[in-house]
């Protein structure tokens, strides 16, 4: 990829006005964001506040249901998931910060589907970066930006809950 990358603020304006659209067709007493740590967390965190919505967002931890989790273990820093509405029924958004090969929203599901059976899950991403090993897509996106492998995005953000973004050479373990 050559030039600069896009503002993760503007991505960030496009994924919550995509979201916004979305959710005025779903019940707002039924339906929930939930974000995968940590980048979705953040990003659903936000979209809760900048959306007005009734409640604190769910977070999901998903190492546990990793098909990697052998190889790479437990992150030091990641918190348990957290889900503090009845899945069972409702209609959920699953927010993440960069979708890839899809094996980390697999892992997701794996772990909403251990609070209940929702009615339904759409997705939502900042950034489809493609390379999909899995049948997943996005239902509402901040932008697609191909990526190839060897090179990953890497957003961040303050205290504030601002956005950046960067791209960085993938760590090879030897």
């Amino acid at each position: 990829m050559t030039g600069s990358l896009p503002s993760a603020e503007e991505l960030y304006a496009h994924l919550k006005h995509a979201l916004s659209e979305k959710l005025r067709d779903t019940d707002p007493a039924s339906t929930y964001l939930v974000g995968i740590y940590s980048g979705g967390a953040w990003l659903a965190r936000r979209l809760c506040t900048d959306l007005n919505l009734p409640y604190q967002p769910g977070t999901l931890n998903t190492s546990l249901h990793r098909d990697d989790f052998s190889r790479i273990g437990l992150h030091s820093q990641v918190l348990p998931s957290q889900v503090p509405f009845e899945i069972e029924g409702s209609h959920i958004f699953l927010i993440d910060d960069i979708l890839f090969t899809g094996r980390t929203i697999r892992a997701a599901l794996n772990e909403l589907y251990d609070y209940g059976r929702p009615a339904s899950v759409r997705l939502g991403v900042l950034i489809d970066r493609g390379g999909r090993e899995l049948p997943i897509a996005p239902d509402v996106c901040g932008g697609v930006l191909p990526l190839p492998r060897g090179r990953n995005y890497v957003l961040a953000t303050d205290d504030a809950l601002r956005f950046t973004l960067t791209m960085e050479e993938e760590v090879r373990h030897v």
